[in-house]
């Protein structure tokens, strides 16, 4: 964790509650976005070693989150949380509790009371988060089974999380003014011919070459062979009349077979996610998605198709 970050977790017996105050280094919309994907959640709210899988998740008031702890011996360890407030990107509430793959509640085990409140200030995020429980007993239960350790193991997940999507959302553009970019394939060569055009347009790089041994693999990705942690993840040239060449490479150890026809793509970058979905609808219609439209784990609202023509296109809106 940032140590310039706030955190603070206290113990309330003489309420039942315990209250956390956790800062995060990035806009309310990522934080919220983090708390309320479960794809996102799936990557942080375990703490290492254990993972998350989400059975189900249906995030409105009056609906729940099914998911599993999975030990690193594959046991599974069923819980749920029944929504009861939600007010978007301010604050939600709901009942957690220990259950079995179908959601019954474990009567045994004591059952939590979130509440999750997310304030912006400048460059950050404050989560503060109410924890509340019926009884004394059941408050000394969770923390004796190491509710403060796991706890804050998770938030650390999140914060690497957060890192990582910083890291990783192709950060070339300092606002999301739309352009057009034309995006290049290779099989392994993307330096190569990159520095072969660098030196014909006689421009440079934005934000320098990432590569695949950059990706972090505490974001929830495993990690790269060493055949391609060189390999290019992403580049951007400027060429002429403000275009932007960009390119990664796709080599055949994970899965890409590279032909003429496949090996470019027209990116489009449009300024809203309304206007985003709109020019996929529209120009994918009678096409063929290889890629459907959703947010990314790169901080993108990205998909991929061929039109009714046959012409390869990519709609990539970054969000902020």
């Amino acid at each position: 964790m940032n140590s310039h970050l706030k955190f603070d977790f206290i113990v309330n017996k003489e309420n039942n509650t315990v209250n956390v105050t956790r800062e995060f280094a990035a806009n309310r919309e990522l934080v919220w976005e983090a708390w309320t994907n479960p794809e996102i959640l799936d990557q942080w709210w375990a703490p290492k070693p254990y993972r998350t899988e989400t059975k189900s998740m249906d995030f409105r008031e009056g609906g729940r989150w099914l998911y599993a702890m999975i030990s690193p011996e594959n046991e599974a360890h069923w819980c749920k949380n029944d929504y009861h407030k939600i007010v978007h990107q301010s604050m939600f509430s709901g009942l957690d509790a220990f259950c079995d793959e179908n959601g019954t509640v474990n009567t045994e085990m004591p059952r939590t009371l979130w509440t999750n409140v997310f304030t912006e200030n400048d460059n950050t995020t404050l989560v503060t988060i109410t924890a509340r429980y019926d009884q004394l007993s059941d408050l000394e239960k969770v923390i004796e089974m190491g509710f403060q350790e796991g706890f804050t193991m998770a938030l650390e997940n999140l914060d690497q999380y957060i890192e990582a999507q910083f890291r990783l959302r192709m950060q070339n553009k300092p606002d999301n003014k739309a352009r057009v970019t034309t995006y290049l394939n290779f099989p392994g060569n993307t330096e190569e011919a990159f520095r072969f055009y660098k030196s014909v347009f006689k421009t440079d790089f934005i934000n320098g070459i990432q590569r695949f041994e950059d990706i972090p693999a505490e974001a929830g990705h495993p990690p790269v062979a060493e055949a391609i942690k060189k390999m290019v993840l992403h580049v951007e040239l400027p060429i002429l009349g403000g275009h932007i060449l960009m390119g990664t490479d796709a080599p055949k150890e994970m899965g890409f077979t590279l032909t003429s026809g496949n090996n470019m793509h027209i990116c489009l970058e449009p300024d809203t996610r309304e206007e985003a979905k709109r020019l996929f609808d529209e120009l994918s219609a009678g096409g063929q998605v290889s890629m459907p439209l959703a947010d990314m784990f790169f901080g993108a609202y990205f998909g991929e198709f061929k039109d009714q023509f046959g012409m390869n296109w990519m709609i990539n809106h970054h969000n902020k």
